[in-house]
């Protein structure tokens, strides 16, 4: 169970790989979601437990977090990106609908040809647009991102509308937790609380928290853990400010807290990042 630091040499949060891993890579996981286009049949992947085999033309999605394991890969037989997972996080669409996105793992070109098509179209997008990192390629690369999420939540909600309503899930309730997502990225740098945000949404705290597991698949806690380290990222780009100044203003109580959450998220210490980060500036 090896934890892997994806990082991003050219485009911050976002990479692209074209080739895929010959043969095979040992079980792992890391924060980022990793999506692959097949490029020939055969590839074979283990996600969570789950054995996937993909054909020419499928999408296979690794949601943050997930344990994944590339059994077998055959040469040149897949492209894919990696990006961070603040990008599903942050947004509160996807944050809130994140229980049934992180349920689908492939998506089948004979199944679903229009689909994959357009995934297959935007994932060639961000290969251009990373190889010739132009001004905006970022914000580019990212826009692209949420198309590719765009398009899969909805055939995922579409297809399952019906199939949600009989389990509980409804439009009101994905309302709360959206509201939920959003309040709690707007308000992250401040002390916030469980009761707090529960007591905005409407909901008493036992029902919040209950919602709030079953929807984003995390706790209060460790949602608001993953925001806050983000946004420490973000200030830690900017080597003017101290690592300690970088803790507060992202929300942390104190140094040791936001250095163990920081180590447990990430894989290495706030320090640690901001001298790899430095470094990759210098190798560009």
């Amino acid at each position: 169970m090896e934890k892997e630091i994806v990082r991003y040499p050219r485009i911050q949060g976002v990479s692209f790989t074209q080739g895929g891993t010959l043969g095979s890579f040992p079980q792992h996981w890391h924060n980022a979601a990793e999506f692959h286009l097949a490029l020939k049949d055969g590839a074979t992947y283990k996600i969570d437990g789950s054995t996937y085999r993909t054909e020419e033309g499928d999408i296979l999605l690794i949601w943050p977090r997930e344990l994944h394991e590339v059994v077998y890969c055959p040469k040149d037989g897949v492209d894919f990106i990696q990006f961070s997972s603040y990008l599903i996080e942050s947004n509160s669409d996807f944050a809130a609908a994140s229980h049934f996105l992180t349920e689908c793992h492939l998506i089948r070109k004979k199944d679903n040809p229009a689909l994959t098509e357009k995934i297959s179209d935007l994932i060639f997008k961000i290969r251009d647009m990373h190889e010739q990192n132009k001004y905006f390629s970022e914000t580019r690369c990212k826009l692209l991102i949420y198309e590719i999420l765009l398009a899969i939540g909805d055939c995922i909600l579409s297809e399952r509308r019906e199939n949600l309503r009989d389990e509980g899930f409804t439009d009101k309730l994905l309302g709360y937790i959206r509201f939920a997502c959003s309040y709690i990225t707007e308000h992250s740098a401040e002390n916030i609380t469980q009761a707090e945000v529960a007591e905005k949404t409407g909901l008493s705290q036992f029902y919040f928290s209950k919602l709030f597991n079953e929807y984003t698949k995390m706790s209060f806690p460790t949602f608001l853990a993953q925001i806050r380290v983000q946004s420490a990222i973000n200030l830690l780009e900017n080597e003017s400010l101290s690592v300690t100044d970088c803790a507060f203003e992202s929300g942390f109580q104190s140094t040791t807290t936001f250095n163990k959450i920081f180590h447990e998220i990430t894989g290495c210490t706030p320090r640690e990042y901001r001298k790899m980060h430095s470094r990759n500036h210098r190798q560009e």
